[in-house]
């Protein structure tokens, strides 16, 4: 691809607005200046698929020879982005932030080129500790109370009496402050942090007297239009095994496929179009769609071997109807185990009011046979195979 290729798939490709606009960081790029860019990424969890949209566009900058910082919030993490929340999030301590942060780079790896010299790994305590109170007051007196009552989520919990803490109005400002201790050109975000981010250009332009670019990217949202992750229970992690990352893209809805072939994977925006057409117009099965997507997303964060295996067990156990060739041994020092015990026991329920939940809807099979009964109590044998839903397996060893 040639350079002003790159620079149109950078400027349109998942993008959802650009500020201060498109024009104003199109010229800055094809006049070929070299920016400063970074993505911040808080360690409260597991990376995820949607973390995937953020990096790519970083990828693509990267290739064009930007400089990019992917910053990792250990201190922010200990506050709790407000964002989207309903309700204040629970404290996260430096030790739980330091062992979700362990595998980060690793799993970013995947998708950013770490060979280069153009990329790099910050941490915002280095600079966020050392601020005394008399600048945090300086820092805060360029922002208006009523300038941060303005976020929907704020507005929602007054409306519905639940109270707003004072350290959830700080975060969007120390948030900004890593605009100014870098020295950034260039936000990366997905649109949901477009008050964030906005928060920096401020900050930097009052501070620094500068102006800073803010790309605010399509999100991945499930088919209720909540973004897909951890908080709402439909996470696909980055270093989930290339089966179970598969069947899980195959479980999602199809009005997901076109947006998830635009923001996950490098295939043509002309090809796109033509798939997009395709289904509409009934030429296309949206399963083989779909079953593209998950092909191009596994290869991504794998390979494309284990891609065409991920793809050939799932055809397998969903198309013939097999077990799968392996699955997740399970030891029982037990005889015999209540039903909602073997559940827990094998990890495939997190509590005995979900693997009653699962026996009632009748996604419960021991040996191909559907359970019914939630006080059923099991006779444990080595090779017995349980079953939950159509992808969860364990094998009793």
């Amino acid at each position: 691809m040639e350079t002003k290729d790159q620079i149109e798939e950078v400027l349109t490709r998942g993008v959802e607005r650009i500020y201060p606009s498109r024009n104003a960081l199109e010229s800055i790029l094809r006049a070929g200046k070299k920016l400063r860019i970074y993505h911040g990424i808080d360690p409260t969890g597991k990376l995820h698929i949607g973390h995937m949209v953020s990096l790519r566009k970083l990828r693509q900058l990267q290739d064009l020879g930007h400089e990019i910082i992917v910053l990792i919030g250990d201190f922010t993490a200990m506050i709790g982005d407000p964002t989207g929340k309903g309700m204040t999030r629970k404290p996260l301590t430096r030790e739980q932030v330091l062992a979700n942060a362990r595998s980060y780079k690793k799993q970013v790896g995947k998708i950013l080129d770490l060979r280069k010299s153009n990329v790099r790994f910050l941490r915002n305590e280095q600079w966020t500790n050392k601020l005394k109170p008399k600048d945090l007051l300086e820092l805060a007196s360029n922002f208006t109370v009523a300038r941060l009552l303005e976020r929907d989520m704020f507005q929602d919990r007054i409306k519905a009496g639940k109270d707003i803490h004072v350290h959830e109005f700080l975060y969007p400002i120390f948030q900004a402050y890593d605009s100014v201790a870098m020295d950034v050109d260039l936000e990366v975000g997905g649109n949901d942090q477009t008050f964030n981010m906005l928060a920096g250009r401020t900050l930097l332009r009052r501070i620094k007297n500068k102006e800073k670019f803010v790309l605010a990217l399509k999100l991945l949202t499930d088919s209720s239009g909540k973004k897909m992750g951890k908080s709402e229970g439909n996470l696909v992690a980055l270093n989930e095994k290339p089966g179970e990352m598969y069947g899980k893209i195959m479980a999602w809805p199809d009005e997901r496929i076109i947006l998830g072939l635009e923001i996950l994977t490098d295939v043509s925006q002309k090809e796109i179009d033509e798939i997009k057409q395709q289904i509409k117009s009934k030429k296309l099965n949206p399963r083989e769609a779909k079953a593209r997507l998950a092909r191009e997303v596994v290869t991504a964060c794998h390979s494309f071997r284990a891609a065409s295996l991920a793809e050939k067990e799932f055809n397998r156990v969903f198309r013939e109807g097999l077990q799968p060739e392996e699955m997740p041994g399970v030891v029982f020092r037990e005889k015999e185990l209540p039903v909602l015990d073997l559940l827990c026991g094998a990890k495939l329920a997190s509590s005995k009011s979900n693997a009653r939940r699962l026996i009632e809807q009748g996604g419960v099979r021991i040996d191909g046979r559907v359970l019914k009964d939630t006080k059923t109590l099991v006779s444990i044998r080595k090779g017995m195979v349980i079953q939950v839903g159509k992808r969860r397996y364990a094998k009793v060893a």
